[in-house]
């Protein structure tokens, strides 16, 4: 500092035009990101604590939505998006403006693809097998997040639990399933990253194939000891189990 190479900051300090330093504490004591702005766009740095902030936004959705669904108080899952967004906020000690929450909950609903989504959904819908997003979001929300990811053309149907007023993995949910497309259960796949989805849809006597992608534990319930048909790693594993030859 006395050599005139380091500036100890504290709060929002502007570093240039374009780059603002910010305090998020609560992670970390004393923890700092960036705002970087240029064209129109911001970017935010926020290090260390962005994995713990996300996970705990992603847990706090899921809690929030099984909390309404049990206490028969729905809000669809965009306010359960929102309320779990703001808890994580207060919770990790974080000031951002009202414009700021917005951002946040826009990039939620322009989440990219993974690679394998689009060829397994191609290769299943070449065998005329129907595919549907069926989502705990609502209809608009799903295909608004559907044409980001360049999979509306190959998932047109959406079915959404906001008819039915609960969240999975309530068997109502997964009966509005069936009674809308008219889908024989037993001939119904689900789909899912989700072990709750899973487990719901083996309940509702549906085949489940869960997507492990990051060789999590699933949940070892003995009434569902069947539960997942399969597990795959891929969706480019899917059709090989589904296609019947």
């Amino acid at each position: 500092e006395s050599a005139g190479l380091l500036d100890l900051v504290e709060g929002e300090h502007a570093v240039t035009g374009e780059l603002v330093t910010v305090p998020t504490p609560g992670h970390t004591p004393g923890h700092v990101s960036f705002v970087l702005a240029s064209a129109g766009e911001r970017a935010y740095l926020i290090g260390d604590a962005a994995p713990a902030f996300s996970q705990e936004w992603r847990a706090k959705q899921l809690e929030y939505s099984f909390r309404r669904g049990l206490m028969e108080k729905y809000q669809d899952f965009a306010a359960c998006t929102r309320e779990s967004l703001l808890y994580c906020r207060d919770r990790h000690g974080h000031q951002w403006s009202d414009d700021q929450t917005e951002e946040l909950l826009q990039a939620y609903r322009a989440l990219p693809a993974f690679a394998d989504v689009a060829p397994a959904l191609q290769k299943l819908r070449d065998h005329r097998i129907q595919c549907h997003a069926f989502s705990n979001g609502g209809a608009a929300a799903v295909k608004e997040l559907l044409a980001h990811a360049g999979l509306q053309q190959l998932l047109p149907s959406v079915v959404s639990v906001d008819a039915v007023k609960t969240f999975k993995p309530s068997p109502k949910v997964y009966h509005h399933f069936t009674t809308h497309t008219g889908a024989a259960p037993a001939d119904t796949w689900l789909i899912s990253g989700n072990p709750f989805d899973i487990l719901g849809a083996a309940n509702a006597g549906w085949k489940t194939a869960w997507l492990n992608r990051a060789d999590a534990v699933f949940d070892p319930w003995q009434d569902f000891q069947d539960t997942p048909t399969i597990a795959i790693k891929t969706l480019a594993e899917l059709p090989d189990h589904v296609i019947r030859p």
